[in-house]
């Protein structure tokens, strides 16, 4: 493992170690029982034909999912990871994003509403990303970072009134909420939650998460 992953790997556990008892309880206020159901009255479904994707492997059946929230710090120590794995099984499996804003992280919520409005124009992934690399900017802070979203779309070239009829409707709110209520559903009760090929899995170490997505991809028919 290269010195930076181990680094990032240690930063990881120990933030999810401190943060973690606080994000458990954060998740259970936000209101969403865990029997709660889905869009259509369903049981929550692990991955929606709507479900946001940062790649598709077309002959692979193997899905690696992740439930985020953008301003969780332990989801930020584990995105260069997940990056990783993304560079190096992206083209066997399907890394599927859902969204699971925690009710005490204040711009949670609307990061979630910015990267889906950005998703209506094609640009997932330009904002994910931005997301993270700009955490420590708008973060742990109790202001709306509205414009500051708004300043991304921008340098991302979309389409601002596009963008700001997106943010604003209750459909794209509604959209994330349809990813809350699934992961409730589903059990879980933090960020980041990690599930593989239907089973939740513990971001233990990168070499045990490419052990779990080899043994995967090795029970495909």
């Amino acid at each position: 493992m290269a010195p930076l992953t181990r680094l990032l790997l240690t930063v990881f556990v120990a933030i999810t170690a401190i943060i973690g008892f606080g994000v458990y309880l954060s998740a259970q206020d936000k209101g969403i029982p865990a029997s709660a159901q889905a869009e259509g009255g369903d049981v929550g479904q692990l991955v929606r034909d709507n479900s946001r994707r940062l790649s598709t492997a077309t002959n692979s059946d193997v899905n690696f999912v992740e439930f985020l929230d953008f301003e969780c710090e332990a989801c930020r120590a584990a995105f260069p990871m997940v990056e990783q794995l993304r560079a190096e099984y992206g083209d066997r499996v399907n890394f599927v994003v859902r969204y699971f804003p925690i009710q005490s992280h204040f711009n949670a919520e609307r990061a979630a509403r910015a990267v889906e409005a950005a998703a209506q124009q094609d640009k997932f992934e330009p904002m994910y990303k931005k997301m993270y690399e700009t955490q420590s900017e708008w973060g742990e802070q109790r202001t709306p970072a509205d414009s500051r979203f708004r300043g991304y779309a921008d340098e991302l070239g979309l389409d601002m009134a596009a963008f700001d009829a997106a943010y604003n409707d209750p459909a794209t709110l509604d959209r994330v909420n349809v990813d809350v209520a699934d992961g409730k559903a589903l059990g879980v009760q933090g960020t980041p939650t990690f599930f593989l090929d239907g089973t939740e899995v513990e971001f233990r170490s990168y070499d045990d998460m490419k052990t779990a997505i080899e043994q995967a991809l090795n029970s495909q028919p």
